[in-house]
């Protein structure tokens, strides 16, 4: 087995029992218990107790790597690996009871990204990857769809926490809504990514997300076949672009086109998602 394939299985071993206490806890019932960067960017006691489990489980099993939460766990790596870690990514469909949020752990060598899984809570479908290794569903192999034309293409999006972001978002997706086959906003970005991965959709942009949200779902995505950049965002954000490598040029031209991002003598040389440091 190789130093990847045993970190990706440790991150599945720990997100399917991640997974679990968030099921057990949502059937209990859920309350807010704080805001981050806006009153609609939420904290649950799920959120945290999630966290807590993950970062145990991992350090407990890998005390020399580092560890990266969305809650606020960190520490610093001495192996060269540090763990990217949503606990729940959706956490507003999880106090909803929408049927859409994910637990997504990758492992990060080195500031590339070389394991990732993310697991739906609800369906209990486990995404999985390694760099160079391919992707999955529940053990399947995964490939993004093939071409279609851009007025046929299905394409994922969400919104940033900040109202003035949002404000200049809306215009974007007004201009997208008439020129591609029609526009999904499904509240997790990392199930998203994977989505694009399982040819659930031809096209995912999103402007404010966090290594957290994409580390782990935007591996899974690019090993099925799809690319991942990133450009500077209308608000000015970090904007990921994620569609299957045949066809994704002229879709980030679209994007481009529709307001979602500056143009380029204005933004950043694109990434790919293996390429950012998550410290």
């Amino acid at each position: 087995m190789s130093e990847y394939d045993a970190l990706r299985d440790l991150a599945r071993d720990v997100a399917l029992e991640a997974a679990e206490l968030v099921r057990a806890r949502r059937r209990e019932g859920v309350e807010v218990s704080a805001t981050k960067s806006s009153p609609v960017d939420i904290v649950t006691e799920v959120d945290e107790a999630a966290e807590a489990l993950v970062h145990d489980r991992l350090m407990g099993a890998r005390p020399q790597d580092g560890f990266v939460g969305e809650e606020g766990a960190s520490s610093q790596s001495a192996s060269g690996v540090t763990w990217i870690v949503d606990p729940i990514d959706g956490t507003v469909n999880f106090l909803y009871g929408i049927p859409q949020y994910a637990v997504s752990i990758a492992a990060s060598k080195d500031g590339t990204v070389v394991a990732g899984v993310v697991v739906n809570v609800t369906s209990g479908e486990c995404f999985a990857a390694t760099l160079g290794g391919g992707a999955t569903c529940n053990d399947e192999p995964l490939r993004v769809r093939g071409p279609v034309p851009m007025s046929q293409r299905l394409v994922a999006t969400g919104f940033s926490y900040s109202v003035d972001v949002r404000a200049k978002q809306a215009p974007a997706v007004g201009a997208l809504l008439g020129r591609v086959r029609d526009i999904r906003r499904l509240g997790s970005a990392a199930l998203d990514l994977c989505g694009i991965g399982a040819g659930r959709a031809d096209g995912y942009v999103e402007e404010g997300l966090n290594s957290w949200d994409m580390a782990a779902g935007g591996l899974v995505a690019t090993e099925a076949g799809a690319r991942l950049e990133t450009r500077v965002g209308v608000g000015g954000l970090t904007c990921v672009i994620c569609a299957p490598e045949d066809g994704f040029d002229a879709f980030v031209d679209l994007v481009e086109d529709c307001g979602f991002v500056q143009r380029m003598e204005h933004a950043v040389p694109g990434k790919r998602p293996a390429r950012f440091s998550p410290e």
